[in-house]
């Protein structure tokens, strides 16, 4: 990625190391927590996912505790890191990209989400954000949060090394943030409510492609027109995509697969929808219904 004098997002609540209010002065929202289980369980359940309430069984409803008081700062990254680099230049040009289509296509403003940056263990309005549950949307709260050292858990246990592998993962998550907006969401959290359990997690599988195809349609975009990605960028975020695919972890973490548990879907899924978002950039809204609800799943 080309990020030398690349404007970084000023909607990033950089809480590593007890900070509070790293770019806005935004009251944040809580809720009860969740005991998580172990890493390998979590990231097989939540990798990469949207409302980790959907699968904690967080009976939330949306309400929240009262705000918590935040400080406010200059804006942007209290410590500039490679890592908090990459994602905080991915979170504007996604701002910047999203600013423009969203009049165009849907007749909408687009509501520019928060990304809050924590270590270890943080609170969201969807209960516990951990380093083990992977970044995640949460809906309630309407903000994406993560944990840095995810990005060393790309490079070492998935073999998904480079910038763009990370920047595609928060782009992923500022997918799931679009469909929030459009509907999508909404539309899966009442579906799954009234189906077994396999239908359920075939409309997960739908929410996370489309997410995936959203991210790739930011891709395009990003590499045509804001001089962001270099030599390799797509293959990385595509080495990310397959390696993430609710196929290859299974098979990684106990040597078999269970496609009626499948929440994400498959590696050559994944990949397939990210590579037609980034080579159509189409992001109409009828083209969006089709990625969402493509009969091959």
């Amino acid at each position: 990625m080309r990020l030398e004098g690349k404007e970084g997002s000023k909607n990033i609540d950089d809480r590593r190391g007890g900070r509070g209010g790293g770019g806005f002065s935004r009251g944040t929202k809580t809720a009860g927590g969740f005991g998580l289980g172990t890493l390998l369980i979590i990231i097989v359940v939540m990798l990469l996912g949207g409302d980790p309430s959907e699968y904690l069984g967080a009976a939330n409803s949306g309400a929240s505790a009262p705000a918590q008081t935040q400080t406010q700062s200059q804006g942007g990254i209290v410590e500039n890191t490679p890592n908090a680099q990459i994602v905080s230049v991915t979170l504007r040009e996604n701002e910047k990209i999203w600013g423009q289509i969203f009049p165009k296509e849907y007749g909408l403003n687009y509501a520019e989400p928060v990304l809050v940056l924590f270590e270890g263990e943080d609170r969201s309005a969807c209960g516990y954000a951990s380093a083990a549950t992977g970044p995640f949307y949460c809906p309630a709260d309407q903000q994406i949060y993560i944990d840095l050292s995810f990005a060393d858990l790309l490079r070492k246990r998935f073999r998904a090394p480079g910038d763009f592998a990370l920047a595609y993962v928060v782009s992923h998550e500022v997918g799931h943030h679009i469909q929030n907006q459009l509907g999508y969401s909404q539309q899966v959290s009442q579906a799954r409510r009234r189906m077994r359990e396999a239908d359920a997690n075939a409309m997960s599988v739908r929410l996370e492609l489309q997410a995936d195809y959203i991210a790739g349609v930011w891709a395009y975009y990003a590499d045509r027109y804001s001089d962001l990605l270099s030599e390799g960028d797509i293959e990385e975020a595509i080495k990310a995509a397959s390696a993430i695919g609710d196929d290859t972890i299974q098979k990684q973490s106990q040597g078999y697969v269970v496609p009626d548990s499948f929440t994400h879907g498959t590696s050559e899924q994944r990949v397939k929808y990210f590579y037609a978002g980034y080579q159509s950039g189409d992001a109409s809204k009828k083209t969006l219904d089709y990625f969402f609800s493509a009969q091959e799943l």
